[in-house]
């Protein structure tokens, strides 16, 4: 993968939102490098996930141990389970750097979790830093900013 296209960079944020949607959770958690984070700020403007707490800073490992449990039938709380719509705008590409591999886009989005009689709507911008590895394009980091990120939650039982 010598050249990376806006295309193909929009196309990959639109295919990780579909897979989560369809709860392919083993296939979502293969998008991300071996290096790779998933990370929800706790604040507006938050600059460092290891010295200020965060709702959510976990490395490939623990995506995997969550995605593992969302799947297992000993998992009472997800019975049934929960589900989840991503509504995106166009990515915007801010950095293609097709030298080094590297690449990062920015998305706005609304999503709705719902489980039972109740649904939550979360909005906010998600933003991904994707490396160019072995001809594929991969998740070195993640970042979604809620808009209401200081807010009291509830569970998140999904990935945004």
């Amino acid at each position: 993968m010598n050249t990376v296209t806006e295309r193909q960079l929009t196309d990959f944020v639109y295919a990780e939102a579909r897979l989560l949607d369809e709860q392919r959770f083993d296939d979502w958690l293969q998008l991300f490098a071996d290096d790779g984070y998933y990370w929800m700020p706790l604040t507006p403007g938050q600059t460092d996930p290891r010295l200020q707490t965060s709702l959510l800073y976990e490395d490939k490992l623990l995506l995997r141990v969550r995605t593992e449990r969302l799947g297992g039938a000993r998992t009472f709380s997800q019975q049934p389970r929960s589900r989840c719509h991503h509504l995106l705008q166009a990515p915007a590409v801010e950095d293609i750097d097709n030298a080094a591999g590297l690449y990062r886009m920015r998305t706005s989005f609304h999503y709705v979790e719902t489980r039972m009689d109740t649904q939550t709507l979360f909005a906010g911008w998600a933003t991904h830093q994707l490396r160019a590895e072995a001809g594929a394009l991969r998740i070195v980091l993640k970042r979604v900013d809620l808009v209401n990120c200081d807010a009291a939650f509830g569970n998140i039982n999904l990935f945004m």
